[in-house]
């Protein structure tokens, strides 16, 4: 088991991977009574097609599959997980991002009964047709729910512009008519290519001893037989500028328009867990610098009716893609985007941009990140989600520390093209307006 001390977080994080493959993590915190577990497989909605456990040939799946298979995963022969979890006093939970699905529990007591109930579920599949059928009412229910939010459908219209051909444009959930195709045997495919050992992560913070702690995981995964692990191939098409949806719209039941621009990336990114951390920290402050809530021109816009509360941006790098959105309600949606497109075009020029905000933004980047490590919560579910090969949320502090003006000024350079953005618009439909 390796130990890796963070002196000045004053905290230890203990790692080990398994002989299957599984990857452990341990961050013992022994001020705390709560205990967080994240179980976590790098499989997430845009992993449609790939080669299956054991085969040769490149298979395609429907659209949600990896929502749909996290949630049959609580049902087995025997009852729903999360009775179990309830008796134990622990609270459980699921959800699937493009990338990633996680299982997790939180509990005060019975630590060891819970986390082998959320291995020994999570390694053991039970799908019929009879459950799976029953499942996809429950599913629609969902897609229907988000269907109906506006702001959900506006940031896949975005994404339909940006990421024309591949899946990331698919919600998450699928749609009705993909959902109806999912049969058992699929859920099954899906589960034993993406759910081995070698491609998962354990993520556990709280009241621990380690190598107790250690013990017990690997005793649990010695008792259990897994196929030799293989690596996963994953197809996805390859898109250009020329691909994008410079522009397109949506009519919404809405009160007001909204307008987003959107920045896709294109350009090969560092290679470097370190280095990717860098280069997303240094598109955060760019962002805060420019447009965020104490900048001068997100007040000149504000005073201006131009935007309101709603206004808002992100910067989002997860395998295989980065891109940024940046908008919000307006009464102007195309002078909202118009205006945002200059800004970020005359960046490098902008007094906003400076070394002396910069320095501030850092400190207050740093404080908001000392003081969320607080909470066993966010730990756990940042370090499973921003683990950048050897980097991970503990060394945040030092990757501030090392962003200087010239990280900006290049990611402007990387990222702000023209070329890569698209608009996109909702307005009222004729019964609201």
């Amino acid at each position: 088991m390796e130990k890796k001390e963070y002196s000045r977080l004053n905290e230890v994080l203990y790692t080990k991977t398994l002989p299957n493959g599984l990857r452990i993590s341990l961050l013992p915190k022994p001020d705390f009574h709560k205990t967080y577990a994240l179980f976590t497989t790098d499989y997430g909605s845009i992993d449609e097609e790939f080669i299956p456990l054991g085969e040769k040939e490149f298979v395609k799946v429907p659209d949600g599959i990896a929502h749909f298979l996290e949630h049959k995963m609580f049902e087995k022969e025997d009852g729903d997980v999360f009775q179990v979890f309830g008796r134990q006093g622990a609270s459980a939970n699921a959800f699937t991002s493009f990338t990633k699905t996680s299982y997790l529990f939180s509990t005060t007591d019975q630590v060891e009964e819970n986390l082998t109930t959320l291995l020994d579920f999570v390694q053991s599949p039970y799908f019929t047709e009879g459950t799976v059928e029953k499942e996809k009412g429950i599913i629609g229910q969902e897609i229907q729910m988000y269907n109906d939010d506006p702001n959900w459908r506006t940031f896949f219209g975005l994404l339909q512009g940006m990421y024309p051909k591949h899946p990331l444009h698919i919600d998450i959930a699928g749609t009705i008519e993909s959902i109806a195709e999912i049969t058992a045997d699929d859920l099954y495919t899906c589960y034993q290519t993406f759910y081995h050992p070698s491609n998962m992560n354990l993520f556990i913070v709280g009241n621990m001893e380690p190598e107790e702690m250690m013990a017990m995981i690997r005793n649990n995964q010695e008792q259990k037989t897994f196929a030799p692990p293989q690596e996963i191939s994953r197809k996805f098409p390859q898109e250009s500028p020329a691909d994008l949806v410079k522009v397109s719209s949506l009519q919404l039941p809405v009160s007001r328009p909204k307008g987003y621009l959107g920045i896709k990336g294109f350009a090969p990114l560092p290679e470097t867990g370190f280095e990717l951390l860098r280069y997303r920290t240094a598109a955060s402050l760019f962002f805060q610098l420019l447009i965020g809530p104490t900048s001068e021109l997100y007040l000149s816009m504000y005073n201006e009716g131009l935007i309101d509360d709603s206004f808002d941006y992100e910067f989002i790098l997860d395998r295989g893609f980065y891109f940024a959105d940046i908008g919000g309600d307006t009464e102007n949606p195309k002078e909202l985007t118009g205006k945002i497109k200059e800004l970020l075009l005359t960046a490098q020029d902008r007094p906003e941009i400076s070394e002396e905000r910069l320095q501030l933004l850092k400190k207050r980047m740093t404080g908001n990140h000392l003081q969320s490590l607080n909470s066993l919560e966010y730990i756990a579910n940042q370090f499973s989600k921003d683990q950048f090969g050897e980097a991970t949320l503990f060394d945040m502090s030092a990757v501030i520390d090392s962003i200087e003006m010239k990280d900006i000024q290049k990611f402007i350079d990387h990222f702000i093209i023209e070329n890569h953005m698209v608009e996109f618009f909702v307005y009222p439909d004729k019964d609201e307006a």
